[in-house]
C-alpha cells in the first residue's frame, strides 16, 4: 500500500510482470492510498521490484510551477517541489511516512537552457538520446532519507562557489547578492562540525527560490532551500542558514517518527541553530536570541489561545492537516525545554555532550519523545534525582505555556525593552522626546526585539505609531523581519495608511510566516477587510499551493 495524492497511475509491474492495483477511499488531505497486488508469492528475504508508470497533477499540493512572466529573469519557466510534512506522495506514490528511510537515484530530463537540481549528489549530466533539445541530469543519494526530504527544482538557475563544499545557486538577478548573503555558511558549518559530529552528506548547496516559497528554509540533504526574505543586505538573517545546516544532524539523521514528535526535529535544530550563533557572535547573543524566541512562544499562544491543544509540545494528530497544525510550538517550546534542562544538568559544554550521544545513538533512525527521553535517562544516569524534578507531563502534554521559565542573560535585551517601555508609558506630550538618535546604538537584531516586544501589549494609539514612523523612518527599512513587525504593529493600531504596504508585503512574497499574520491583520481590521479579501482572490491562483490553502482558512474563503 503506498501513499498518492491527485496522482494518476497507468501501469504497475513487479519484477517485470504486471500487477493489478487499485485505488482505496479518498481521504480529505492524506490522499488516496494505491493498493498493489503481487503478482506472485513473495518469499522472505526475496527482492521485488515495483515499477509505476505514474503522472502527477498540475494542481500537486507538492509542486509549484511559473510562467517565464513569474520569474525574476522573465525568460523560463520555474518549477519547485515542497514535500514536508505529507505531500511527496503528490508527486509520485510512495511511503510518505518520516518512520521509513531510503536511498534514492534519479534522472531528471529538462529542456536543455535549464538546470535540475535535488536533494543529492549531482552526478553530472548528459543530453537526452530521446530530445535533442533537452538533457538530463543525474543526482544519487547514498545516505538513507525520509520521503519528505525528497525535492526537485527546475529553473534559469546559476551558482556562485562560496565555500569548499557550498555552491549558492539562484536566478541570475539575485545570485551575487546571495552569494554575499549567505557567505558565512562554511564557518557555520565547520562550528556545527565541532559541536554534533561529522557533516556525512557531502556537499551543502544552498538554492534561493522564487518569494513565494512558503518556509525560511528547508533542510533538504545536500541542497537546502530558502526564501529571498532573507536577503537582507547585511547577513543579519542567516540565522535561518545555522537552523538548516543543523538540521543535517537533528531531524535529517535523528528524525521524528510521525509529525507529532516534530519538537524532536526542531527542538534541538533551533538549540544547535542558537550554540552554532553562540560560538560566532558570542554567549550574550545566544542568550538574546533565546529570549526573542520565547517571546515569539508567547506570541504564538496568545494567537492560538492558551487551552488550544495545538499549543502542547507533543500534539495528537489524529485527522489533523499537519499543515494546519504547524507553528512555532515545536520549534521555541521544544528550545525551551532543552535549554532548561542545560541550565539543570551543568550548563552548555555538559548539555551538548548529551546531544553529540544521542545524534550518535540514532542516526539514521526515526523516533518518538519517549525514545529521547529514555535516551536523556540513560545518559544522566548520575543526575536522575533532578531529572525526575522536571514536570515531564506538563511539558509535553499541557497547553499553553511551559511550566518553567529558563533564566536569560539580558545584557543585549535591556536596550529593547527600555525602548519600548518609554513608548508604551509615553503620552501624547511625551512623543517630542522621541529622535533618532534613539536606535544608533541598536543592531537591527535589536530592532527586530523592539518592535516585538510592542506586539506583545495592547495596541499603542496611533499618534505613536505615526511619531515612530516620524522620528525612525520604519517604513524605508527593507529587512523582511523589522519590516513584517512594523506593519503588524500600525494594523494593530488601525493606522490606515499602513493598508497598502501591508498587502504588497502579503502578496509581493509568500512566506507563511510574514503572509498569513499580515493577511490575518488585514482581515480583522474593519477599513481594509473587503480589500483584503479582493486581494486574496484575485492572487491566489499564483500563490503556492499550501499558502492558498492556509490563507483561505483564515480569510474564510476556503473552496
Amino acid at each position: 500500500v503506498l501513499d498518492t495524492k491527485d496522482v494518476q497511475v497507468f501501469k504497475v509491474t513487479v519484477n517485470g510482470q504486471d500487477a493489478k492495483y487499485v485505488f482505496g477511499e479518498k481521504h480529505s488531505f492524506k490522499g488516496t492510498p494505491l493498493e498493489i497486488t503481487l503478482p506472485f508469492e513473495l518469499r522472505r528475504g526475496q527482492e521485488a521490484i515495483v515499477e509505476i508508470s505514474f503522472e502527477s497533477s498540475p494542481k500537486s499540493s507538492a509542486l509549484q510551477w511559473f510562467t517565464p512572466e513569474q520569474t525574476s529573469g522573465k525568460k523560463h519557466p520555474f518549477l519547485f517541489s515542497q514535500c514536508q510534512a505529507t505531500h511527496c506522495r503528490a508527486i509520485f506514490p510512495c511511503q510518505d511516512t518520516p518512520a521509513v528511510k531510503l536511498t534514492y537515484y534519479a534522472e531528471i530530463s529538462v529542456p536543455k537552457e535549464l538546470v535540475a537540481l535535488m536533494s543529492a549528489n549531482r552526478d553530472g549530466e548528459m543530453p537526452d538520446p530521446e530530445d535533442s533539445s533537452r538533457k538530463i541530469y543525474q543526482f544519487s543519494q547514498n545516505v538513507p532519507i525520509p520521503f519528505y526530504l525528497i525535492a526537485i527544482v527546475v529553473g534559469a538557475l546559476e551558482s556562485r562557489k562560496i565555500g569548499p563544499r557550498t555552491l549558492v545557486w539562484a536566478e541570475k538577478e539575485l545570485v551575487d547578492k546571495s552569494a554575499y548573503e549567505f557567505a558565512e555558511a562554511e564557518a557555520m558549518l565547520k562550528t556545527a562540525e565541532d559541536l554534533a559530529g561529522p557533516y556525512v552528506w557531502g556537499q551543502y548547496d544552498l538554492l534561493v527560490l522564487p518569494p513565494s516559497f512558503p518556509y525560511g528554509g528547508m533542510e533538504n540533504p545536500c541542497l537546502t532551500f530558502v526564501t529571498p526574505t532573507l536577503l537582507a543586505g547585511d547577513r543579519s538573517l542567516s540565522n535561518v542558514i545555522a537552523h538548516e545546516i543543523s538540521h543535517s544532524w537533528t531531524g535529517n539523521l535523528v528524525t521524528n517518527k510521525t509529525w507529532e514528535h516534530f519538537w524532536l526535529n526542531e527542538g534541538h535544530t533551533v538549540y544547535l541553530e542558537r550554540r552554532i550563533g553562540g560560538q560566532l557572535f558570542g554567549e550574550q547573543f545566544r542568550h538574546f536570541k533565546a529570549l526573542g524566541g520565547w517571546r515569539e512562544l508567547q506570541n504564538t499562544i496568545n494567537t492560538l489561545g492558551e487551552n488550544n491543544p495545538a499549543t502542547n509540545l507533543v500534539p495528537n494528530l489524529s485527522e489533523v492537516d499537519p499543515d494546519v497544525a504547524y507553528s512555532s510550538v515545536p520549534y521555541e517550546k521544544g528550545f525551551a525545554l532543552l535549554f532548561h534542562l542545560e541550565q539543570l544538568l551543568g550548563g552548555p559544554d555538559v548539555f551538548m555532550g548529551f546531544l553529540k550521544a544521542y545524534i550518535q545513538q540514532f542516526a539514521y533512525k526515526s523516533i518518538v519523545t519517549e525514545d529521547w527521553k529514555k535516551f536523556l535517562y540513560s545518559y544522566f544516569k548520575d543526575k536522575v534525582d533532578v531529572l525526575d524534578k522536571v514536570d515531564w507531563n506538563s511539558w509535553f502534554h499541557a497547553p499553553g505555556r511551559p511550566p518553567v521559565k529558563p533564566t536569560y542573560d539580558m545584557t543585549l535585551s535591556n536596550a529593547c525593552v527600555a525602548l519600548s517601555q518609554r513608548w508604551i508609558k509615553a503620552k501624547e506630550s511625551d512623543l517630542g522626546s522621541f529622535s533618532s538618535a534613539d536606535l544608533k546604538e541598536m543592531s537591527s537584531h535589536q530592532l527586530i526585539e523592539f518592535l516585538a516586544l510592542l506586539l506583545l501589549e495592547p495596541p499603542l494609539p496611533v499618534s505613536h505609531v505615526k511619531r515612530m514612523q516620524q522620528v525612525y523612518d520604519f517604513n524605508a527599512i527593507n529587512n523582511s523581519e523589522i519590516r513584517f513587525r512594523w506593519l503588524r504593529l500600525c494594523l494593530k493600531s488601525k493606522w490606515e495608511e499602513a493598508i497598502p504596504l501591508a498587502l504588497k508585503m502579503a502578496t509581493e512574497q509568500g512566506r507563511l510566516k510574514f503572509t498569513r499574520p499580515l493577511f490575518r491583520d488585514l482581515y480583522s481590521f474593519d477599513k481594509s477587510r473587503d480589500l483584503t479579501v479582493k486581494a486574496f482572490l484575485e492572487h491566489r491562483a499564483s500563490m503556492h499551493p499550501v499558502t492558498s490553502m492556509l490563507v483561505g482558512k483564515d480569510l474564510q474563503q476556503d473552496q
